[in-house]
């Protein structure tokens, strides 16, 4: 009997699986990360320059310490929320939210504290919203 010899087939590797293996791999380590911001910037506010504006007769005024206390054309609230400072504000403008509101703040009021203040202010409705600052300090220069 004369049997065929049968010629060896093309040896390969499949590269699929290790490809799908790979992407999984991927996958999981990107989902698994944590990712975390460096939050301890310390920036100095900017001084301003220009022309200082009368103030009007009526305006509400915000004012906030560098420990994150309010007070609402000078009467202290009794907490930080939200709700609080938007009654202070609606007492004092007695609903009229075409007043100019101005919002001052401490140099070291930390910027959640004033992004608070501007919230409560927008979510009633105040559209003449005004940050105040101070003029930069004169330096003495030999010219």
């Amino acid at each position: 009997m004369k049997f065929r010899r049968q010629r060896p087939g093309e040896v390969s590797v499949n590269l699929t699986p290790l490809i799908d293996v790979v992407f999984l791999l991927l996958i999981f380590f990107m989902v698994s990360t944590t990712f975390t911001r460096e939050t301890q910037l310390s920036l100095d506010l900017p001084e301003a320059s220009g022309e200082a504006r009368d103030a009007p007769e009526q305006q509400v005024e915000v004012l906030v310490d560098e420990q994150g206390r309010y007070r609402v054309n000078g009467q202290p609230l009794v907490d930080n929320r939200v709700r609080t400072i938007q009654s202070a504000i609606y007492k004092v403008s007695a609903g009229d939210t075409t007043l100019p509101l101005v919002i001052a703040a401490d140099a070291q009021a930390s910027h959640q504290d004033v992004v608070r203040a501007m919230d409560a202010a927008g979510q009633m409705g105040f559209v003449h919203l005004s940050i105040s600052t101070r003029q930069p300090a004169e330096t003495a220069t030999g010219d």
